[in-house]
């Protein structure tokens, strides 16, 4: 196969993938080799909840992970571009923008 041939992906959507998975958020995480990206449902609403030991009171989120994807370091770059061009036709064809905060509190 030459490297400077074009490629071209023949693609096979499994039935059962079709529908997809709706996730609430994603967590990204990384090791040296791979970027690990969960993308979890709410599985139930949040609820208040104070550290017997610390009196300290926090939000507990619970959360499914619906589905877990792993790529390579290299093709990270290749996801960003992809998600801001589609970002920015989103934004084209619907007249809306994101929301200028965080959905969730990233505080853990």
């Amino acid at each position: 196969m030459a490297d400077d041939a074009p490629r071209q992906f023949e693609i096979d959507l499994p039935p059962d993938v079709i529908p997809g998975s709706y996730a609430d958020f994603a967590n990204v995480w990384h090791t040296p080799t791979v970027f690990v990206m969960d993308f979890l449902t709410l599985a139930q609403p949040p609820r208040d909840q104070t550290d017997p030991e610390t009196g300290e009171r926090r939000t507990i989120v619970p959360a499914r992970v619906v589905s877990r994807i792993r790529i390579p370091p290299e093709q990270v770059f290749e996801l960003a571009k992809a998600l801001t061009q589609q970002l920015e036709f989103w934004e084209q064809e619907t007249g809306r923008r994101a929301p200028s905060g965080p959905v969730l509190d990233d505080e853990t």
